[in-house]
């Protein structure tokens, strides 16, 4: 008899049908799986088998040959176990129980998800979010496994069952009970990853105030500054004054996470702003995603977050530069023989660096042991158009003893953030029926719409401009560095004091003119 029993596969973060056919017939007895399934497809064989016959079923002692339709698209991981052993008691017509409906009939309804164990237990999967929002068109029941139950109640529009192993699959589809998973509300924010708030940090005060421009308009930024002068804790306090996310950024952050496997499954939701720190060492394809089945990597994990990126110098150059296009667009093209694949990377970067090998150059306190030559080859290592990507770039000052011992407590991260609320307010409704959300996201043409400069502030810019030998794109940058500037102030103008302090706010263009 012949089977069919509806699944479904990835492409990046969109979902597409899969059909697995089943049909058993004489001869040998074997399992034969087609449709370009990968090796984890392949060894579904004995995982099925095992699971058929541990949940008191009989496996069919002939021929078997499982087909995954379409096939021409590449099959991965072992999402379709539940589906091929349904398939296969399909076709023994071990499942249905009431006379006037078929087998096929009993599972004609249902989309099955699933790994399935030796005992017949039903195991987490990855990717199940992406797949239930494309599914949720076919208008079929969606059949998942319980450890994935949590990332199924915040998709509504999705009638979503849970079953912890082949029996509870069974039982549901021939009627003997199973109720929905219920829906749940997305609930914004929470403990943010460090838990590090200014209040906390002596002294920096040019630092916070940049940090606050910086998440305010969604910039980029670069600290630069000698070792312990808090660079990387200013960094951590970042995720503390970033704007909660909405609904749709934390479902677009979620996807991602449930591809890649690394969403809290007690949770089922990324409510929070990502923050990635990856080591120096980290690989082009661990940053940009890849690997043979094009996986995302961590400019996509940190997505609507922060990347951080700790003594920028020290990554390779090839890691760096491959930054630039991520940067520019806010997605990623992973590419392989088999496909290609887009991730969003909309991420906002925070960097940090040391001035020089040694760490001291320009130290009132520690002498500088470096070469001008071994400085200028240290600054080398950040190539010109990524330091132009680079909205705000700041020095770090070594912290005094005075301000160490400084018993006050400075001001909180909960006070900077509501300014940054009602700036990002603002260009909200700035902002509306367009894509763009902050200020760093503006198109040229809305650069010139919403950027537009006094006489004192054209002076000042075309000053700047000439004495440091700025770029186009460091231009553009200033005058939205500028408009989030004026934003925080509260101004629907550009003045000069905001351009001024905007152009202040490019120290490495300083020290290379």
């Amino acid at each position: 008899m012949l089977s069919r029993i509806n699944s479904y596969a990835l492409n990046g973060l969109s979902g597409y049908g899969v059909t697995v056919e089943v049909d058993i017939h004489r001869g040998l007895p074997s399992v034969e799986v087609v449709g370009l399934p990968d090796t984890a497809v392949k060894e579904s064989r004995e995982r099925v088998r095992s699971a058929i016959a541990n949940s008191g079923y009989c496996f069919s002692p002939n021929r078997i040959t499982v087909n995954l339709a379409p096939a021409h698209t590449k099959k991965g991981g072992s999402t379709f176990d539940l589906a091929i052993a349904l398939g296969i008691l399909c076709a023994t017509e071990q499942i249905g129980t009431d006379e006037n409906k078929t087998p096929l009939d009993a599972v004609s309804d249902y989309i099955f998800l699933g790994e399935l164990s030796l005992s017949g237990e039903v195991r987490r999967i990855n990717g199940v979010m992406p797949i239930l929002i494309s599914a949720q068109k076919s208008g079929k029941k969606i059949v998942i496994p319980l450890a994935n139950a949590n990332e199924a109640k915040y998709i509504r529009g999705a009638e979503v069952y849970a079953v912890s192993t082949l029996r509870d699959a069974v039982a549901l589809v021939n009627g003997e009970g199973g109720a929905p998973i219920e829906k749940s509300d997305i609930t914004l924010g929470g403990d943010i990853p460090f838990g590090e708030d200014l209040k906390y940090v002596k002294g920096q005060l040019l630092a916070k105030r940049a940090l606050e421009i910086a998440a305010a308009g969604g910039h980029n930024i670069l600290m630069i500054g000698p070792p312990g002068g808090g660079k990387t804790m200013l960094a951590k306090c970042i995720p503390s004054i970033l704007p909660d996310m909405t609904e749709q950024e934390a479902l677009e952050t979620t996807k991602i996470h449930s591809v890649a496997g690394i969403l809290d499954e007690s949770v089922g939701i990324v409510a929070s702003r990502p923050f990635r720190s990856p080591h120096h060492t980290t690989s082009r394809v661990a940053l940009t995603g890849g690997g043979a089945n094009a996986h995302p990597g961590e400019i996509s994990f940190a997505h609507n977050g922060v990347l951080f990126l700790d003594e920028l110098p020290e990554y390779p150059r090839s890691v760096l530069e491959i930054l630039r296009q991520p940067l520019e667009d806010g997605v990623v093209s992973v590419s392989r023989a088999s496909r290609t694949v887009e991730y969003p990377a909309s991420f906002m970067l925070v960097a940090s660096m040391n001035p020089c090998p040694c760490g001291y150059h320009g130290s009132a306190a520690h002498e500088c042991t470096c070469t001008p030559a071994q400085i200028q080859k240290y600054a080398s290592r950040i190539s010109g158009p990524l330091l132009d990507r680079i909205d705000v770039q700041i020095n770090v000052d070594e912290v005094q003893y005075s301000e160490l011992t400084d018993g006050s407590v400075g001001e909180s991260s909960s006070a900077v953030k509501a300014r940054v609320d009602a700036a990002r307010a603002v260009q909200t409704e700035r902002y509306k029926n367009t894509p763009v959300h902050c200020n760093a996201k503006m198109p040229s043409a809305m650069i010139k719409k919403y950027c537009k400069l006094d006489g004192a502030g054209e002076k000042i810019l075309a000053a700047a401009f000439d004495k440091l030998g700025m770029s186009a794109r460091a231009y553009s940058r200033i005058l939205k560095v500028a408009r989030t500037i004026a934003d925080l102030d509260g101004s629907a103008d550009i003045a000069a004091r905001h351009v001024s302090e905007a152009v202040m706010y490019r120290a490495l263009d300083k020290e290379t003119r």
